[in-house]
């Protein structure tokens, strides 16, 4: 889908100046000191998460019968999927295919984007030997001490 880009306050002056663009793109209004809102129309809208919807159902049933091909598919999308050690790549791509497939059923996508944040940043740190060899353990120490810390101000 292409994809316009307003100032959000040109859409503030003058809507009719940005809505005409939605008949043939998107929209993306940039604000200053908040995140961008994106316009679209509703049908756009509802074909994108039919789409989506469709797409993660057949790759969860493809992941279901074939765990090996679905992982495959996946690192060649996701190639950081490399550093993770061979018995967490099979955790990883069913969790994401889950979020995925429950983000594309109900619009809310934010799980899916911040699990797939959370599994690169756990490959990226198994990629640094000496990183992923602390964050085994051992630790030292009990952790904190959090006795203490509730009610400092009573």
């Amino acid at each position: 889908m292409s994809v316009e880009t307003f100032p959000y306050s040109a859409f503030l002056r003058g809507p009719s100046q940005v809505l005409p663009s939605l008949d043939h793109a998107g929209v993306i209004l940039e604000r200053r000191d908040e995140e961008n809102l994106v316009l679209m129309r509703e049908e756009r809208f509802g074909a994108a998460l039919t789409s989506l919807n469709f797409a993660a159902r057949s790759l969860s049933v493809v992941a279901a019968r074939h765990e090996a091909l679905a992982e495959e598919v996946l690192a060649k999308e996701l190639p950081w999927l490399h550093w993770l050690p061979e018995h967490e790549r099979p955790q990883c791509v069913r969790e994401l295919l889950a979020d995925l497939r429950v983000g594309a059923e109900t619009g809310l996508l934010l799980p899916f984007a911040r699990n797939l944040a959370a599994w690169r940043a756990t490959a990226e740190a198994w990629s640094d030997p000496e990183l992923a060899q602390k964050l085994q353990g051992p630790f030292e120490g009990n952790g904190p001490s959090w006795a203490g810390r509730r009610g400092d101000a009573a």
